[in-house]
C-alpha cells in the first residue's frame, strides 16, 4: 500500500491470529482467540509492535492501554474494527 492510498485493508480475526503468531513466532492455530496472549509470550514491546503494524496497514486507531488491557483476539477484534 503506498504512502497516498486511504484505503485500509479491513482486519480480520484470522489476519490478528496470523499477525500474533508471526510476532511470537508461533503457527497461528496454536494462538487461541480466547485466552490471554500474555500467557503466551506476548510482551508490551510486541503489543506496540502489532499495534504499529495495524496502524500502517489497516489504519486502526485503537490504543496500546485498549489492548494490553484486555490482551485477548477477541477482546482486540471490535476495538481493531476487525470483521468476523
Amino acid at each position: 500500500m503506498s504512502d497516498n492510498d486511504t484505503t485500509a485493508t479491513p482486519l480480520t480475526v484470522e489476519l490478528i491470529r496470523a499477525d500474533v503468531a508471526d510476532v511470537l513466532g508461533e503457527d497461528p492455530q496454536d494462538i487461541p482467540v480466547d485466552e490471554n496472549l500474555v500467557d503466551y509470550g506476548l510482551d508490551s514491546m510486541r503489543i506496540m509492535a502489532l499495534l504499529e503494524r495495524w496502524r500502517r496497514d489497516h489504519g486502526t486507531t485503537a490504543s496500546f492501554v485498549d489492548l494490553a488491557e484486555q490482551p485477548a483476539i477477541e477482546a482486540w477484534a471490535p476495538l481493531l474494527g476487525a470483521a468476523s
